[in-house]
């Protein structure tokens, strides 16, 4: 007779038998079923009663380069395509764009969920959760043309459509009213420039008027100094002559009053005895080289030139020289270009740059753009209504809800089975 080991009792209670625990499994088909119908009713539930989000999204590229040329040909400001697009990414971006559209529509934000909130913290939360900036990734180089965009996420109670474009044109219309006051302070602060300039200008003409009208009273000034010194010199030099010719005629009349000479009369006439010859029609005529002494003139003749010179009071008319220093003194008198330039009416005609700045202040104020009409940025894809929902996603969530379900349901009954044979072989032992 053979004897057959027995396996010991402790081996056995530890191994599972997995076609046992399956028919387990089996056995509690309808726990695994209930649980599955269980969560996916609650699935079913979160997907048809929770508030449907929608999701849009507006796409703005450049403008085309003619939108700009007028205001890049005025020559004061400039702007390129891009960057306007940049300056109203710049602008969405804002929160102050954002705020901006909320305090003038409250009506569109009047249903923005938020228990024990009031309706601008509401918006601070939706601000902060719902919009998304679209910009190209700097990373890849595929991009045909650059673009930036906004994304918003909003409930099915709110007007997601109206509230993005209605931030795109108010961000759009911002940054057109920027460059507005940034091309009106370019401009004033040119014209201010240019009035600093003129004003330096007419200061710079004035002083160098001034300085010339100086300078000519001073030519003037020294020129009649120099003139009048001259005039006194000369006149002090006929003074001199006249009293030595006096001088010299009262020498020759002392010596004419000796020789007995009264008439004028000369060397030849005065050794001549014949008394006759002076009173007859007989004419001499002496060639020497050398001037006959003052006394042959006779007293009568000296004497009468000492008188006239005794009585004379000035001797300016015996001088051409001193008529042409008077005239040029007179004419000293007045500088009529100094007074030329002191009755100057308009001096602004004078400064030779003063009527390129007028003509450039003149340009200045005559721009006159209607900056309203400008186009900064081209809106590619303005925001539409959506098609569908993006959460919750009704299919989705019923089917994860199902998967769910029978797992929780198999894990249930999992350790149903495994608590339930552990007291079977307890019961066994």
């Amino acid at each position: 007779m053979s004897i057959q080991p027995v396996m010991p009792r402790e081996t056995r209670s530890d191994e599972i038998d997995l076609v046992e625990l399956f028919h387990k499994l089996w056995q509690q088909k309808f726990l695994i079923i209930g649980c599955t119908l269980a969560v996916t009713l609650c699935a079913a539930a979160y997907a048809f009663l929770a508030t449907p989000y929608y999701q849009v999204q507006s796409v703005l590229r450049p403008a085309p380069l003619k939108e700009l040329d007028e205001l890049n040909s005025t020559g004061v400001y400039e702007l390129t395509p891009e960057d306007a697009l940049k300056r109203v990414g710049a602008a969405l971006d804002s929160y102050s764009t954002r705020a901006e559209f909320f305090r003038d529509n409250p009506e569109l934000f009047a249903n923005l969920q938020g228990l024990n909130k009031s309706l601008e913290q509401r918006f601070e939360t939706f601000n902060a959760e719902s919009f998304t900036l679209l910009q190209p990734d700097p990373k890849r180089t595929d991009n045909l043309s650059a673009f930036v965009g906004l994304k918003l996420v909003y409930p099915e109670t709110l007007d997601g459509v109206e509230i993005l474009n209605g931030i795109v044109q108010q961000a759009i219309v911002d940054e057109r009213q920027r460059v507005a006051l940034d091309m009106e302070g370019v401009i004033q602060n040119r014209l201010n420039k240019i009035e600093r300039q003129m004003a330096a200008a007419r200061a710079s003409y004035e002083a160098q008027k001034e300085a010339t009208i100086a300078k000519l009273k001073e030519d003037d000034k020294l020129q009649r100094a120099i003139l009048q010194d001259e005039l006194k010199a000369l006149r002090s030099e006929l003074r001199t002559r006249r009293q030595d010719r006096i001088a010299q005629l009262d020498e020759a009349i002392s010596i004419a009053k000796a020789l007995g000479i009264a008439k004028p009369t000369n060397p030849t006439s005065l050794g001549d005895t014949d008394t006759t010859v002076g009173q007859g029609n007989v004419f001499r005529t002496e060639v020497i080289n050398q001037q006959f002494p003052l006394h042959f003139m006779g007293t009568d003749a000296l004497e009468a030139e000492r008188a006239a010179l005794l009585k004379r009071k000035s001797d300016d008319h015996t001088e051409p020289k001193i008529a042409v220093i008077q005239s040029k003194l007179q004419m000293l008198e007045h500088n009529r270009q100094v007074e030329m330039m002191q009755s100057r009416e308009n001096e602004d005609l004078f400064l030779a740059k003063l009527s390129e700045m007028r003509e450039e202040a003149a340009r200045l104020r005559s721009i006159n753009l209607d900056l309203d009409q400008l186009n900064l940025v081209r809106v590619d894809r303005p925001a539409v209504k959506p098609l569908r929902p993006i959460k919750p996603q009704k299919i989705k969530t019923l089917a994860l809800g199902v998967l769910l379900g029978c797992m929780l349901g198999m894990v249930v009954a999992f350790f149903r089975s495994i608590i339930l044979m552990g007291r079977y072989r307890e019961k066994s032992v």
